[in-house]
């Protein structure tokens, strides 16, 4: 037999996949990213952009939390389909994710966002230059810079904003920690996505009259960034009382304490269970478990 000739060398498939577990979520939390702006904000360009003729405010609840549930469902099997620094921050924070992976999972859906914000430019490119003579304004009524980040109401002043992120972002991740808790009611495996853009839903329907209800440090920082470089100019970090930095810290707060105040309330109480039953349930609750450290 010639030299070699037993061995197969390596196909092009093996030689694409990435040997490191960290790579991999890492490049799965700037895919989910990048599917949730494009799609998120793109239910918000085409509502605006058609001026409510295909679109409004439900389509907008609808379509950004459903591309949510879409993110999570390419990535979640990879990294949790976290998408959101605040919900990283939470994980690390109450042990369900190490800290060294923090940076890794933020930075990748920093950058997601900031991509995914140029993509959607790129696709509504004309209707965006159609829109207003072909300027792009960060106020009044030919105003498109809300497409890609949130802006204040007129009324609020920074002090509310900031409670309102901060109050949004612990009722999602208060329930988060909830549907992905095997020892509450929980939710039927591969169905978690579902329930949280239902979360989300309800959410946006109830709190986001002042301020669009960000949530999410990497949904509205980058594309934020990503508007001023593109033309709309460095007025959209001085727009608001300079209100660009109240989606970035509220939500990291908010997190912190909704995630505090279900393990305090509820996690912690749960009874211990049978030994039996638990050496029963040990493959699904290890899945579940599972989910539930990455997400």
């Amino acid at each position: 037999m010639q030299p070699g000739k037993g061995r197969k060398g390596k196909s092009f498939k093996q030689r694409l996949v990435l040997k490191s577990s960290l790579a991999k979520e890492t490049i799965s939390e700037f895919l989910g990213t990048f599917v949730m702006i494009v799609l998120g904000c793109g239910s918000v360009a085409q509502a605006i952009l058609s001026r409510g003729l295909f679109g409004g405010i439900v389509t907008i609840n609808v379509g950004f939390a459903m591309a949510v549930v879409m993110a999570i469902y390419v990535t979640g099997g990879v990294s949790g389909g976290h998408i959101n620094p605040a919900v990283s921050f939470a994980m690390c924070l109450f042990g369900r994710m190490k800290w060294f992976k923090f940076p890794f999972y933020v930075g990748a859906q920093f950058l997601g966002a900031f991509v995914g914000a140029a993509t959607l430019f790129g696709v509504y490119y004309d209707g965006l230059m159609a829109f207003a003579g072909g300027k792009l304004l960060i106020v009044g009524e030919n105003a498109t810079a809300h497409i890609f980040a949130t802006y204040p109401a007129p009324y609020l002043s920074l002090t509310n904003a900031f409670a309102d992120q901060v109050v949004a972002t612990m009722f999602l991740l208060m329930v988060v920690f909830a549907i992905f808790d095997s020892r509450n009611l929980g939710v039927p495996r591969g169905l978690e996505p579902i329930a949280i853009g239902l979360l989300i839903i309800v959410i946006a329907s109830s709190l986001g009259l002042n301020s669009g209800c960000a949530m999410n440090p990497a949904r509205d920082l980058s594309p934020r960034l990503f508007t001023a470089l593109a033309g709309w100019g460095f007025e959209v970090f001085t727009a608001g009382n300079n209100f660009w930095w109240i989606p970035v810290v509220g939500p990291m707060v908010g997190a912190a304490i909704g995630g505090l105040i279900y393990v305090l309330v509820i996690e912690i109480h749960h009874p211990d269970p049978e030994p039996d039953f638990e050496t029963e349930q040990s493959e699904d609750k290890l899945d579940k478990y599972e989910l539930s450290v990455r997400m």
